[in-house]
């Protein structure tokens, strides 16, 4: 599990308030961007705090020698906290998850040069049903630690009940610094709950169910159906998509089936 997720570092509180304040009062109503629609349920959206072009709309990722943008510098207590990490940058975002929301499973940095890199999270608001699952475990990110992900392993996000969870997004190359973060990285026993394996019994259930509410013209609510299983028990990798695209052969429709192995292609790489 450390190898995929683990907190780096904890945060002094008063410079988590403050910057808590300022992720929800600097972003106005509209400020905020819905970007990688296909990686998610809606609910997900970021603005971005340094990029390669100052532009705080500016939010699909990149490699890049990134300056601050016109957003943060109205953020002083996270300009700050950023200086002091003195990390090599890649690109660094707020991110707001709404409730009833999920980010699919997927990988990220597919679309990105080999450079080795790692995602850090600052949770800023959270509650205890926004989680992040990955190897077959929900993880809660509390606040007031930095969390040290390695997103090319397949991962997911939800927030089942709200209120809306607000995380700083660093993107970073790994160098000295870096290193010299992740040296006493940890995680506890309590922020990490074990998912329980799906039976084959319980697959054939699932694919039932779907069946059934995509013959009922449900088919949407099918498919989402199948994609929240991947929070609820710890299945193969993929196996989501696999089931998806099943469900449409079952139905006869050759080119949903074609596009669901197109979806498990771009988010999670590998042969479709």
């Amino acid at each position: 599990m450390l190898d995929q997720i683990a907190a780096v570092r904890i945060v002094e509180s008063a410079t988590l308030e403050r910057m808590r304040h300022e992720a929800l009062t600097a972003p106005g109503p509209t400020d905020w961007v819905t970007e990688y629609a296909q990686y998610q349920s809606g609910g997900w959206s970021t603005v971005s705090l340094m990029n390669d072009t100052g532009n705080p709309a500016d939010v699909r990722i990149r490699d890049c020698h990134p300056a601050e943008t016109t957003l943060l510098r109205h953020m002083p207590a996270t300009r700050d906290f950023l200086s002091t990490l003195d990390l090599r940058y890649m690109w660094v975002r707020l991110a707001r998850l709404g409730p009833n929301s999920f980010l699919w499973e997927h990988r990220d940095y597919e679309e990105l040069d080999a450079v080795e890199r790692y995602r850090l999270h600052v949770p800023l608001v959270t509650n205890r049903s926004a989680v992040l699952v990955t190897g077959g475990r929900r993880i809660c990110l509390e606040p007031g630690r930095i969390w040290r992900l390695k997103p090319t392993h397949a991962h997911g996000a939800c927030n089942l009940l709200g209120p809306d969870r607000y995380h700083l997004l660093i993107d970073c190359y790994a160098d000295d610094r870096l290193a010299e973060l992740m040296a006493g990285e940890w995680i506890d026993d309590a922020d990490v709950v074990d998912l329980p394996r799906a039976t084959e019994d319980d697959v054939l259930g699932y694919a039932r169910t779907a069946w059934s509410l995509a013959r009922l013209g449900h088919v949407g609510s099918a498919e989402t159906y199948l994609l929240r299983l991947f929070y609820v028990h710890a299945l193969a990798e993929g196996q989501v998509y696999d089931l998806i695209t099943s469900l449409h052969e079952s139905l006869d429709d050759s080119a949903a089936a074609a596009r669901w192995r197109e979806h498990r292609l771009t988010r999670l790489g590998g042969a479709a």
